[in-house]
């Protein structure tokens, strides 16, 4: 059960996108520039945009692969961006240009879904497979693009997030429990500690981000809600939407921006498939980056 708290405060929910999408996933704010980068996961593309008057305007769009899940900015400026796609990883340039970094890393009809880097600059991704059953996993992808497992049996590997320190990771694998993880991670990011923060009542937890005070906000798909958690389980603050399968939430500062989806309803609103916006007190930092090489490097080690 949930342990509740305080009565949360009226906020003002903005749709702050002119297109609309299939299933918006995964926003990352790009420390290096301010800029946004996001996935439409049922069109297979990588898009960028920046904030401006309030406005999510894209810049680029990528097509990257069949099965797209998480990007992260990689490092330093202007060296672009890796995303996890089908089975493995790929670099999109900021000239737009694909190329592969891991493959072959998912195995069978598993695929890469959401993920995001930790303090020390891995890149952590989950895989999840259609019919879902729980022979998935998730894994960190070290600097020379080099895949660890870190966790098994995994049925839908959906958001996750790191404290500050890089020693907390906040996990969740949607089915069949509907819960949200901790763990302590170890210095070379071995997993220890597992425990249950919470179970998610009335929709399936999916996106998942920390704030500056180090609570949780989680979408709820098919809930039509973002959730505000403490890291010991307390519901701080329910935000209701007018989208109903809110996918993922990234801090812009003091923006949560909340990333949506229209498929699968029979009647979308305006609202669905639309990036949301909504002010709150406490902000959030830029995604952390992967520290990864140049795709042309590793190119070279695995010629």
């Amino acid at each position: 059960m949930t342990r509740m708290s305080r009565s949360t405060p009226s906020r003002t929910v903005e749709i702050i996108s002119a297109e609309r999408y299939v299933q918006a996933e995964s926003p990352r704010w790009d420390g290096r520039d301010g800029g946004l980068g996001w996935i439409d996961m049922a069109t297979g593309a990588f898009h960028r945009g920046r904030l401006d008057g309030g406005m999510v305007v894209p810049t680029t769009a990528t097509i990257v692969g069949r099965q797209i899940g998480a990007p992260v900015p990689l490092a330093e400026r202007g060296a672009g961006w890796a995303v996890a796609v089908d089975q493995g990883l790929v670099h999109v340039g900021d000239d737009g240009v694909v190329s592969p970094i891991a493959v072959g890393i998912a195995s069978g009809d598993d695929y890469m879904n959401d993920g995001g880097a930790d303090p020390l600059g891995r890149f952590w991704v989950g895989s999840q497979s259609m019919p879902r059953d729980p022979h998935c996993s998730l894994w960190s992808f070290d600097a020379d693009g080099v895949a660890t497992e870190r966790l098994g049996g995994v049925t839908v590997s959906n958001g996750l997030a790191f404290d500050p320190t890089g020693e907390t990771l906040y996990y969740i694998d949607t089915l069949p429990h509907r819960s949200i993880e901790a763990f302590d991670v170890a210095p070379d990011g071995a997993l220890g500690n597992r425990r249950t923060v919470c179970r998610v009542e009335g929709g399936n937890p999916d996106g998942l981000a920390i704030d500056l005070e180090g609570m949780l906000w989680v979408a709820v798909w098919d809930a039509a809600e973002v959730r505000r958690y403490s890291p010991s389980g307390v519901l701080l603050e329910t935000i209701e939407l007018p989208a109903k399968r809110p996918t993922a939430v990234a801090l812009v500062d003091r923006l949560l921006v909340i990333t949506t989806a229209s498929i699968g309803l029979p009647d979308p609103t305006d609202a669905d498939g639309a990036l949301l916006g909504v002010e709150v007190e406490v902000g959030g930092a830029p995604a952390f980056p992967w520290r990864g090489v140049p795709p042309r490097v590793l190119s070279s080690a695995l010629a």
